[in-house]
């Protein structure tokens, strides 16, 4: 029989992750002014990508607007949306706001999905929602390869270099952003418009102050680096096409027309 007295039993519980969706967005995008509201096949941009981010079922979802119209769209829609000032240096520092006005306290990750990016594959999100716990990286996003050269010299397509080669499995470290590659190199990729932080890196961002590198290139996980932040890339099976302007707008039409 076994001496229950003189047998310890330790329990060792797995905290379960928690993460929330913000969606940042506003109607005064510099290259496409108003395209949150813009319509693909009867639905705008901005509630597609909040389905999408639903579908993908990782957490809660919100979109932080800037505009009423926004918040009025998404929720017309059966989403979420929260009324944002109009003054935030970035989407981080919009989705912060967000971040501060809800009851965050049971809330471990905040994965950033930028408002313009309605063909988001929903395995990718997962996908870097799991990098990031199973790694407690502070930061991270998606890249995939590039497989137009031509994407290299387009600056409306954001490049990142990594540590190392990037494949299925691995979540090297980001060396830099670019929207402009001056030479070739290897282990460069595709940025797409995702980012996931821990609750304390998010703070600690939205507390520095933009740096010249992020100004300049219009790139705000340029600050994150520039304050040695180091952010983690998990690899992207899909390079969707985010709408910065109206060929976009057209080209991820045509896409959703030959889905259906």
């Amino acid at each position: 029989m076994y001496n229950f007295a003189s047998v310890y039993i330790v329990l060792i519980v797995k905290k379960i992750m928690k993460t929330l969706v913000i969606i940042p967005s506003r109607l005064s995008a510099q290259r496409l002014p108003g395209k949150p509201l813009m319509k693909i096949k009867g639905l705008s941009i901005i509630s597609r990508v909040f389905k999408k981010a639903e579908e993908a079922n990782i957490g809660e979802v919100i979109v932080a607007a800037e505009d009423q119209e926004i918040v009025d769209d998404v929720k017309q829609n059966g989403g979420q949306a929260i009324l944002t000032k109009n003054k935030h240096k970035s989407g981080t520092d919009r989705i912060y706001e967000v971040f501060q006005k809800i009851d965050s306290t049971d809330i471990d990750l905040v994965m950033n999905l930028q408002g313009d990016e309605p063909l988001m594959n929903i395995d990718d999100i997962r996908n870097l929602n799991k990098k990031m716990i199973e790694s407690s990286s502070k930061f991270g996003t998606l890249a995939s390869k590039i497989q137009d050269k031509a994407l290299l010299d387009n600056p409306n397509v954001v490049k990142v270099l990594t540590k190392e080669n990037l494949n299925q499995t691995n979540f090297p470290e980001a060396l830099n952003f670019m929207r402009n590659i001056t030479e070739e190199k290897e282990n460069i990729y595709h940025h797409l418009g995702i980012y996931s932080y821990n609750k304390d890196t998010l703070e600690k961002f939205v507390s520095l102050n933009q740096s010249t590198n992020e100004i300049k290139n219009k790139l705000e996980q340029l600050r994150a680096l520039d304050n040695n932040i180091k952010i983690n890339v998990a690899f992207a099976k899909f390079a969707p096409i985010g709408v910065d302007t109206e060929e976009d707008l057209e080209a991820v039409k045509k896409i959703m027309e030959n889905k259906s």
